[in-house]
């Protein structure tokens, strides 16, 4: 059946679609070290997880500009075989790395080669001109113009689109729809933004391009600097906003992390972070976001365990974070538990007026004002002083304090077992909440365990 550009178009807006290179060939070298057992593999790893598209990323300067060569063209027809193959339809987006945009000549001719056999194609769903367009690049702007209408006329059918990064965020993302308005048929956002108010920044893209449609085309968090746990927290508040916000289509970069070598000299190859993003490890291992991606594409539950309420999780794979750890630091350990055989520690702890040491968590629901939300933590003591319970903290769009609630303080000296709740409504202007557990100017020794929040 011969794909029309209205049904291209919501298969796009309801993609399950996954970024994707090879672990040992990232960017330009998945073409130059081509391995198609390697991509095959990499493909039914993405079928297991629900994906129903994959994002094919395309150089000029590699396959060949002006005239691209054969063999590349070839891998090209092999990748999509391939991902068609698993059930996966494709996504193209042409013109990375690559800024000649004084040729649009070159450019023209480059794109109507590539695109020819895949105008009628029902495999490819879209095309993205190029990765993070800048649209205050008077160049790139230009091009963009004559771009447009000239693959348009190879592809009539095709959705076209390009995309904005994240640091441009909502602003760039508003001067792209007041330059190209509905030449373009949706709007890629790349989210890496604050996953705690992932649903006003979906709001806002959306508001931004309306009454366009907006897909997520970029999103993650990197397992260097961040615990595989936040990262897993981070994807599942992502899936989350964006079933509240009526956005369909989340696309999770990456599939794996890359090996050392992997990325070509670049800027990008440079950024130590970027060789983190992926699912799952280079040895082939998931990290717990890949369960959370399987599920958000299923519709289903996320995992109960995603914000490590037991404090179980393997080390490096919790999702909460210390905060002032400089006034003492909570630390896991087997020495008590309510449960489990793990709880939190905080022992001979400092208090300032900034606050009190704590270890912090998000919840995973998308804050919203008016909400009324309700936590609870167990907590017990030896030789306890200070201030010890759990708070709620809620904060605005631009990360403003708005306020918050505590519970009661656990009693001083030595106690079993106590359950503490902090309950509150989230206030006017609230966009994310933090619950901290917290014990502040205490001698003694607490424990944390059994933690929950619940928000309606």
């Amino acid at each position: 059946v011969t794909p029309t550009l209205a049904a291209r178009l919501s298969a796009v807006k309801v993609a399950k679609t996954i970024n994707y290179y090879p672990s040992m060939a990232g960017w330009s070298k998945m073409w130059t070290s081509w391995n198609a057992a390697k991509v095959d593999a990499d493909l039914a790893k993405a079928q297991a997880l629900g994906a129903t598209s994959v994002r094919i990323i395309i150089f000029p300067n590699t396959f060949g500009y002006p005239n691209p060569k054969p063999t590349y063209t070839a891998m090209l027809d092999d990748f999509v075989r391939m991902a068609a193959a698993r059930g996966m339809t494709s996504r193209f987006t042409l013109f990375d790395w690559w800024d000649g945009y004084g040729d649009v000549a070159g450019s023209t001719a480059w794109a109507s080669t590539i695109l020819k056999p895949y105008a009628t194609d029902p495999r490819v769903i879209s095309v993205e001109l190029q990765n993070e367009f800048n649209p205050s690049h008077a160049a790139g702007v230009a091009w963009a113009k004559k771009i447009i209408p000239a693959v348009r006329a190879v592809a009539p059918a095709m959705p076209l689109t390009f995309s904005i990064d994240g640091t441009s965020g909502i602003t760039g993302l508003a001067r792209m729809k007041a330059t190209f308005g509905t030449t373009l048929d949706y709007y890629d956002y790349h989210f890496y933004g604050n996953s705690e108010r992932a649903l006003t920044a979906m709001r806002q893209a959306q508001a931004a391009v309306a009454p366009s449609p907006v897909v997520i085309g970029e999103t993650g968090l990197s397992t260097l600097g961040f615990t595989e746990g936040e990262q897993a927290a981070f994807l599942g508040r992502v899936y989350e906003a964006a079933e509240i916000a009526g956005i369909r289509s989340i696309a999770v970069w990456t599939l794996v992390d890359f090996a050392g070598g992997a990325i070509p000299t670049s800027q990008v190859g440079s950024v130590p972070a970027q060789y983190y993003y992926g699912l799952y490890r280079t040895d082939g291992t998931a990290k717990p976001a890949a369960a959370v991606v399987k599920a958000g594409w299923a519709g289903a539950d996320m995992p109960a365990d995603l914000l490590d309420p037991g404090f179980e999780a393997p080390a490096g794979q919790t999702a909460w974070r210390a905060f002032m750890p400089e006034l003492g630091l909570g630390v896991k350990t087997q020495a008590m538990a309510r449960t489990g055989k793990w709880s939190i520690t905080f022992s001979n702890t400092g208090k300032t007026s900034a606050g009190s040491p704590s270890i912090r968590v998000a919840p995973v629901t998308p804050v919203q004002p008016g909400q009324k939300w309700t936590s609870e933590v167990y907590a017990r003591g030896t030789a306890a002083t200070g201030s010890t319970q759990i708070s709620l903290s809620w904060f605005d769009a631009n990360d403003k304090w708005l306020g918050g609630s505590n519970s009661a303080l656990l009693p001083a000296g030595t106690t079993g077992w106590t359950r503490l709740t902090a309950t509150g409504a989230a206030p006017a202007g609230s966009t994310s909440m933090q619950i901290h557990l917290k014990s502040g100017d205490n001698s003694g020794t607490v424990w944390f365990d059994d933690f929950k929040v619940t928000g309606s």
